[in-house]
């Protein structure tokens, strides 16, 4: 049987301190610290720098190499709405502009948990068709941290860049 959680956030956090004092940041289940994934991809195309702390806090023990920083560069080089559109409410009919408080909604599936100390959770994009996986690993510290994600592949557009819609 699936779980799913919706996960709010009030306000997007501006600094490292804010996203850190989140009650989500504590880590303490999968399903919190991948809405926080989203968060802290979302705040990328307004801040870099904030957006790789609040990652490689999420990553804990595993730092970001070069490569993991220049895939994300890479994703956000012409479609910076997509971490937008993991938020309740988006569609590309409103050009992924999230609806206030922010939620997230989290799921598993029946194979979520099949490795040890590992989970695979999803999360649905307004503008796909499929939930887009994102791994999360237990650590000795009783924390789940991110190990991978899939959420930057590409969505439908938004609306107002469609000349067609």
């Amino acid at each position: 049987m699936s779980r799913s959680a919706d996960i709010v956030f009030n306000a997007i956090p501006n600094t490292i301190e804010e996203f850190m004092a989140l009650p989500q940041a504590a880590l303490s289940n999968p399903f919190d610290t991948a809405a926080l994934t989203v968060v802290a991809l979302s705040v990328y195309p307004v801040n870099r720098d904030l957006s790789t702390q609040m990652l490689q806090y999420l990553r804990g023990p595993r730092p970001m190499m070069p490569m993991d920083l220049q895939f994300i560069r890479d994703r956000f080089m012409d479609h910076d709405y997509v971490p937008r559109s993991y938020f309740l409410g988006t569609s590309p009919a409103n050009d992924y502009t999230p609806q206030m408080p922010y939620t997230i909604r989290v799921f598993d599936g029946p194979y979520s948990y099949n490795t040890q100390g590992m989970a695979q959770l999803f999360l649905q994009s307004s503008g796909a068709d499929s939930p887009r996986p994102i791994e999360l690993r237990l650590a000795k510290d009783g924390k789940w941290y991110l190990w991978e994600q899939y959420l930057l592949s590409g969505i439908r557009a938004p609306e107002s860049t469609n000349p067609w819609a």
